[in-house]
C-alpha cells in the first residue's frame, strides 16, 4: 500500500471540487450567471463557504507539495502497490 493514500484521496477530491467550481465560475462569467456551486449551496452560511474555499486552497498547496516531494505515494502513481 502506498503511503499517504487517504490524504491523497482527500486532497484530490478537494482539488477536483475546486477545479470544477472555478470552471463553472468562468463559464458563468461568459453567460452572465452565478454558477459558483459553493456559493449557491453555502451562500447563506458565508463562514462555511469561506472554510470550503480555504480547504480547497490548502488542498491545492498540499497537492503541489506532495507531487514535488513524494517519490512513492499514491499522488504520484495511483496504480502502484
Amino acid at each position: 500500500m502506498a503511503k499517504h493514500k487517504p490524504m491523497c484521496m482527500i486532497v484530490n477530491l478537494l482539488v477536483f471540487i475546486g477545479a470544477i467550481n472555478w470552471g463553472l465560475v468562468g463559464l458563468g462569467g461568459f453567460l452572465k450567471m452565478n454558477l459558483n456551486v459553493v456559493n449557491l449551496i453555502l451562500g447563506s452560511w458565508p463562514t462555511v463557504e469561506w472554510i470550503v474555499y480555504l480547504l480547497v486552497g490548502v488542498a491545492g498547496l498540499a497537492m503541489g507539495y506532495m507531487l514535488m516531494t513524494c517519490k512513492d505515494c499514491a499522488c504520484q502513481t495511483m496504480d502502484k502497490k
